[in-house]
């Protein structure tokens, strides 16, 4: 049976997150992952499950998530993103269908993932606040020191337990991540966008990194002060969790299929 990886798009603001969500004794709430199935069961004409590489809270967006299903489909490939897309709500959409091998894991598969984290800044103007864009934008009335997030953003790239950047009593059995890259760059007069790659994020994280960065920008916190905030391990030593508008999943990049559990077993053996 084919296996198909989805490129997928969406508009965060009315879905409460990616993953299927079925709260005892009430309808399952509105997410990514359910109207997506739904709409691919609907062309294929058959129960399939869909599976996604990144759970994104409510309220974040998506530009490059991916979902994997097993099925066979009536409509050709080049066709099959059009087909789901007609029976998807207007904010989301399917912008790429692949036939992938059967070892490809969704999940395990994954080399790294890249997120974008937008801010307006400052409240000299009343326009500095969003408007038309307030719900792909965060905003902070401080005015923002560019400069100095971007020397701060330097200290979270590397192999670091990131504990301090997590969500109190999260789940996953390692907080260890490794970031790739994070830089800051100001993209107009009071707009500011915060780039972070990397292996994994846990929850929360570049909302997060996010917070921190913001702080350090204000002066309300030392440029110098994340190696530290690492080392604690502790949230409350890390700055606020910006809210979920302004994070945006950008892309997920995958290895050869299978090649997960090799990345396992080495970072294993590089964190005994």
């Amino acid at each position: 049976m084919p296996r198909y990886k989805l490129t997928v798009a969406y508009d965060g603001t009315a879905f409460h997150g990616w993953q299927k969500q079925h709260p005892p004794g009430a309808p399952p709430l509105r997410t990514a992952q359910g109207v997506l199935e739904e709409a691919v069961r609907a062309v294929l004409r058959s129960p399939v499950n869909v599976f996604g590489a990144s759970r994104t809270d409510s309220g974040v967006h998506a530009v490059g998530q991916v979902a994997a299903f097993d099925g066979e489909s009536p409509v050709p490939l080049e066709r099959l993103p059009a087909a789901v897309t007609s029976r998807l709500p207007d904010d989301i959409q399917v912008l790429k269908a692949e036939v992938v091998p059967e070892a490809f894991n969704i999940i395990g598969d994954v080399e790294a993932k890249g997120y974008r984290y937008c801010i307006a800044h400052g409240r000299r103007e009343a326009s500095t606040r969003p408007l038309f864009d307030r719900f792909y934008t965060a905003w902070t009335a401080h005015d923002l020191n560019v400069r100095l997030m971007q020397q701060a953003a330097g200290d979270i790239v590397g192999r670091h337990d990131f504990a301090a950047f997590t969500r109190v009593n999260q789940t996953r059995e390692s907080t260890t991540r490794e970031v790739h890259a994070c830089t800051v760059e100001a993209t107009s007069e009071g707009r500011v966008q915060i780039d972070v790659s990397g292996e994994g994020f846990l929850w929360n994280m570049v909302r997060i990194i996010a917070g921190t960065l913001i702080e350090i920008g204000s002066g309300r916190r030392a440029v110098d002060s994340i190696p530290a905030t690492l080392a604690s391990t502790r949230r409350d030593q890390a700055g606020m969790t910006m809210p979920p508008e302004g994070l945006c999943l950008q892309w997920i990049r995958y290895g050869e299929p299978g090649c997960g559990r090799q990345k396992q077993l080495a970072r294993q053996r590089a964190e005994a």
